[in-house]
Order: C-alpha cells, then sequence, then structure tokens
C-alpha cells in the first residue's frame, strides 16, 4: 500500500492537493494511507522550500504548486512499481 503525506498547514491549497491525489487514487482503484503533515519541524524534514508538498512513500514529489490529476497518477504508478519486488 502506499503512503502519501501532504505537507502544509492545512490552508486551501494543502486541501486541493489532497483532493486531487485522493482522485487519483480512486480513479486508479488503489488504496493509499493518507497522513497530513502540518509540523514545521516534519515538513523541513523534505526539500521543500514552499507548501503545499505532496511526498509519496517518503519522495517528495511536488512543492509549492497543485499539481493535475494526470501528474499525480504518474507519480501514483511510478511508486507502485518501485515499490512491487
Amino acid at each position: 500500500m502506499l503512503t502519501i503525506k501532504i505537507l502544509g498547514a492545512g490552508c486551501p491549497n494543502c486541501q486541493r492537493v489532497e483532493s486531487v491525489a485522493r482522485q487519483a487514487i480512486t480513479q486508479l482503484g488503489m488504496q493509499a494511507d493518507f497522513i497530513k503533515v502540518t509540523d514545521y519541524n516534519e515538513i523541513s524534514n523534505y526539500p521543500i522550500l514552499t507548501t503545499p508538498g505532496l511526498v509519496i512513500n517518503e519522495q517528495l514529489v511536488c512543492a509549492g504548486r497543485i499539481p493535475t490529476q494526470s501528474e499525480v497518477i504518474v507519480w501514483l504508478t511510478t511508486a507502485l512499481e518501485a515499490a512491487t519486488p
């Protein structure tokens, strides 16, 4: 199963990133654990300068913008392939 983290304070842009990621997961028929990371100290563990951020299986894939659903689908399938032995 994939782990998806939304990095940010919970602002409307962070919520939009989560919504796009959830829609992509649903479209692919996949399951994922969603984690909201709002603690700045935890966010600073990632190479991110501005939020919102999107992390899939501990890989920062997007920061400072809202990705398209098609981008997220590519990132999700890539992460799934990498996680499959």
